[in-house]
């Protein structure tokens, strides 16, 4: 089943701003949220839908991608879709509800995950390069790359504290991450809410650190990572996956890891967008008298018939054999440019027959009426 468009799912257009955008998303999210449909999982689907949009939408890099490449330039294994659980969300983008709608839906009282600050520090992202022959563009290909980043630390989980005793609820601002205060003004009052600084948001305090990542709860390490690569990307094409950049500090969301895609040239063929052009040399006899060869092409090699008589700078053209276009059913085709190729070493015998023919009026050029001049060629080869 294929993913829905983004900016459907949000009932926003690609011109909308960012903060039409956190808007839309959190009357969406408001409408599907887990706690005013208690037990649907189509609803929570769709709250898991709505986030997924939103972190794309509301990222600027993101975005950018997804307008060009659409959800292949913004996926590869990452946490979106219903991937992404409810901690993710609530952690992530729980601030957008607000104050007002957490009061309401939980009585005042005690927030869920989502009305509490992200633990710890969110990792950084990571840029990698991925280098793709045609044939692996052409198809689509799963890579399993080792990347050298921070990691969890396996001896304390992650929260950066020698063992469970060692964290506590933060005293300043009982665990909520935030403080809040209340000035009196000749307006009235007025109340601030400010990151807690005993803590920096985080809701908790390490009494004593674990000795392994002294305290960050992430170590310098190595990881595999599987990205599925879609057919049809193209040089210069960025893919994000998400979760998979850096590890954060004291159990904060990792960072992403930015693919950049890069083709490696191929020895015959040449890509322009969506086509293949070859450059295919004949000897002078087979222009003249037609001939039947085999070209190689991104799904290996095709016969094509040479028709005698075939000009120099003649264009045939393979259709469907050139690229797929990422998220579309179409494909481009190969473009095969014929050229003559002169003999540049002759011996007395070969000039003399050559010399002998010279003077056959079959052999005066009488280029075609209407046929195509060179730069009408140029533009048909790539359009």
């Amino acid at each position: 089943m294929s993913k829905r468009d983004y900016y459907e799912i949000l009932g926003v257009t690609k011109g909308a701003s960012a903060d039409e955008i956190k808007k839309a998303y959190r009357k969406v999210a408001m409408q599907y949220h887990p706690d005013r449909n208690p037990g649907d999982k189509t609803a929570e689907e769709k709250f898991k839908e709505a986030a997924e949009a939103y972190e794309v939408l509301s990222d600027a890099d993101k975005k950018a991608q997804y307008d060009r490449y659409g959800h292949a330039g913004v996926s590869g294994n990452g946490r979106g879709g219903s991937g992404m659980n409810m901690e993710d969300i609530f952690s992530q983008f729980g601030d957008i509800f607000g104050d007002d709608l957490f009061g309401s839906f939980f009585g005042g009282g005690q927030r869920r995950g989502g009305g509490q600050r992200s633990r710890g520090i969110r990792g950084s992202n990571l840029r990698v390069k991925i280098r793709l022959t045609y044939e692996e563009i052409a198809r689509g290909v799963t890579k399993n790359i080792k990347v050298k980043k921070y990691v969890s630390c396996n001896t304390c989980g992650g929260s950066g504290a020698k063992d469970k005793g060692s964290v506590q609820t933060c005293g300043t601002c009982g665990g909520s991450g935030q403080v809040r205060k209340v000035q009196n003004t000749f307006l009235g009052q007025m109340q601030t809410v400010t990151t807690c600084p005993s803590c920096n948001g985080e809701g908790t305090t390490v009494t004593a650190k674990c000795s392994n990542c002294k305290g960050e709860g992430r170590i310098y390490g190595e990881e595999t990572v599987t990205i599925d690569i879609p057919a049809g990307v193209q040089e210069s094409m960025q893919m994000n996956v998400s979760g998979r950049g850096n590890a954060g500090e004291r159990g904060g969301m990792p960072g992403d890891l930015i693919v950049l895609i890069e083709e490696e040239p191929h020895k015959e063929l040449h890509r322009e967008g969506l086509n293949v052009a070859y450059e295919l040399h004949l000897s002078f006899t087979d222009a003249v008298f037609g001939t039947q060869i085999e070209v190689p092409t991104i799904d290996g090699r095709a016969k094509i018939k040479i028709p005698p008589g075939t000009q120099s700078g003649k264009i045939f053209r393979l259709k469907g054999k050139g690229f797929p276009a990422v998220n579309f059913y179409q494909k481009g085709d190969q473009l095969i440019q014929v050229n003559v190729w002169t003999p540049q070493h002759l011996s007395a015998e070969e000039k003399a027959l050559l010399e002998k023919l010279s003077h056959s009026p079959n052999f005066k050029p009488q280029p075609e009426k209407g046929s195509k001049n060179f730069f009408d060629k140029i533009k048909e080869m790539f359009s």
